[in-house]
């Protein structure tokens, strides 16, 4: 399944959760990106050149390193997509590589979250600045360790001030509505709730995906 939604939503969240619960891969591009450099991969290393002078790592690339993930032993059984494909070139690419496999794309929920929603609960965010884990608001503070790695500090992110926020969800709008309609067209699109607590989300996305 694909998981869609504006920055702030909670995916991770969600995807993380139904990893837990249900035993499927949780696959997040940004973090494949990150493994895949720290390791030393020939993707790594073709993506860290973009990376470090600050470029989107192309499509033909995250296409790779999503190939590479889904040969993976734990995606046999299921797998979640997070935030991943952004537009509809990539929708399409998707599709014949998940064609090539042999995987037919069961699902495509997206998060719904309205906007001051979403920049209320970033101005409260705080995050790893090594491993990008996303702390609860009583876990630490700013300038603590980090309570999961134990070697990033506990910071808040530039970019997730008011007009930051606002500007990163006009740019998903614009980039993402297109995608929307492409999964609605292919009758593939879900769409859940994503106000209230992290466990009320998951208990709705939990219902529209048929897993109760």
């Amino acid at each position: 399944m694909v998981l869609l939604g504006a920055p702030g939503v909670g995916k991770g969240t969600q995807a993380k959760k139904l990893q837990e619960v249900f035993n499927l891969a949780h696959i997040s591009t940004g973090d494949m990106l990150r493994d895949a450099v720290r390791q030393g991969t020939d993707s790594g290393i073709k993506a860290k050149e973009y990376m470090e002078k600050g470029e989107l790592v192309p499509d033909d690339l995250i296409i790779d390193l999503v190939d590479e993930r889904l040969g993976k032993d734990d995606c046999q059984e299921g797998f979640i997509l997070d935030g991943f494909p952004r537009t509809v070139i990539q929708a399409e690419k998707l599709d014949m590589l998940l064609r090539k496999r042999g995987i037919g794309l069961d699902d495509v929920v997206t998060i719904d979250v309205p906007n001051e929603a979403i920049i209320l609960r970033l101005s409260k965010r705080r995050v790893c600045d090594t491993c990008g884990y996303v702390l609860e608001s009583d876990e630490a503070n700013p300038g603590d360790p980090c309570p999961k790695c134990g070697e990033g500090t506990v910071i808040r992110r530039k970019d997730d001030g008011p007009e930051s926020v606002r500007r990163r969800l006009e740019v998903y709008d614009e980039k993402t509505r297109s995608l929307i309609q492409y999964y609605d067209g292919r009758r593939l699109l879900k769409t859940v709730d994503g106000t209230g607590s992290p466990a009320t989300i998951f208990d709705r996305l939990v219902g529209t995906l048929g897993l109760a």
